[in-house]
């Protein structure tokens, strides 16, 4: 037997081909070719294939990761930045607005005062802070690293897949930070959650074979400059650079899951499982951090 021959096509065994269906993965030849927002697709799933449910969001043609493709594929990554921006201004507006949205373990401002910060039950911290920048190059890096790498990310994953990877990043660098930093030391910025989407592109790009090179460039770039902070006179939490990387990968690598055989049902247990199991691993973190705290005199 011929080991290194192509595989036949699904539906026409007696054509090798090379080119996979990006959804499902099966081989499909050039007349089942059917082109996507991300590659090409088969027929089956284009009008719906194995999926489930009916109506027109049914036989929709998907993503890689099995989202309906969208009209507006950047729509997210738009809001995104739009709140982003929103909320950088209100706090140029609203003096102190910063420190009661930033990340603060426990923080005491006044002698005697109450105690502020996520151990005494303002959890809202963990992601407020994500979406909190006090400085206008600080806003501009992160949307513009938002921009060009959460774009095409929304665009491959679709719109909840893709808002469930920039949420959850951000969370789990959050937690990272409110594990290992010291209580009173305030944190915030986006950056957490662009990491995560840094990591989930290069999951991406090795799950479809792209070209890996650029990315681990601009990935060794982004880690030089978080552990090196000096090179760029900046100020940087590597923390959350490194929680919201991992964490990014960790849920793409399930929301990657491939569809093959296993069905429309399977493939999406798998891919918001992924997403609950990180949720319930940062809670944990949050919790043990918390109950730390709080034992605090």
């Amino acid at each position: 037997m011929d080991t290194d021959r192509l595989p036949g096509c699904y539906r026409h065994p007696d054509r090798d081909t090379g080119i996979r269906c990006a959804r499902c993965e099966r081989p499909i030849c050039p007349e089942c070719m059917i082109s996507a927002s991300v590659g090409f697709q088969c027929p089956e799933c284009v009008r719906g294939g194995s999926g489930t449910g009916h109506g027109p969001a049914a036989n929709a043609p998907r993503t890689i990761a099995g989202g309906v493709v969208a009209a507006d594929p950047h729509l997210v990554t738009k809001i995104l930045i739009g709140i982003n921006l929103a909320v950088y201004l209100a706090t140029v507006a609203v003096p102190g607005l910063a420190l009661r949205l930033q990340l603060l373990g426990r923080y005491r401002e006044l002698e005697g005062g109450p105690l502020e910060g996520v151990a005494t039950g303002e959890y809202y911290r963990l992601l407020t802070s994500t979406f909190l920048h006090v400085e206008w190059w600080h806003v501009f890096g992160n949307m513009l690293g938002l921009w060009f790498i959460g774009g095409p990310l929304e665009q491959a994953l679709g719109r909840a897949r893709y808002l469930a990877v920039y949420l959850l990043s951000a969370l789990g660098g959050s937690a990272l930070v409110y594990l290992l930093t010291e209580p009173n030391d305030g944190t915030l910025g986006a950056s957490g959650a662009v990491f995560g989407l840094l990591g989930a592109t290069l999951v991406l790009a090795r799950r479809r074979r792209d070209e890996m090179r650029p990315l681990i460039t601009v990935l060794v770039f982004m880690l030089v400059l978080t552990f090196a902070p000096s090179l760029g006179g900046l100020s940087v939490s590597w923390q959350a650079h490194i929680g919201g990387l991992v964490t990014g990968a960790l849920l793409a690598l399930g929301l990657l899951w491939p569809a093959g055989g296993s069905g429309a049902r399977k493939r999406a247990l798998v891919q918001w499982g992924t997403c609950g199991a990180v949720f319930l691993l940062a809670a944990a973190v949050i919790a043990v951090r918390t109950a730390e705290l709080s034992a605090l005199t």
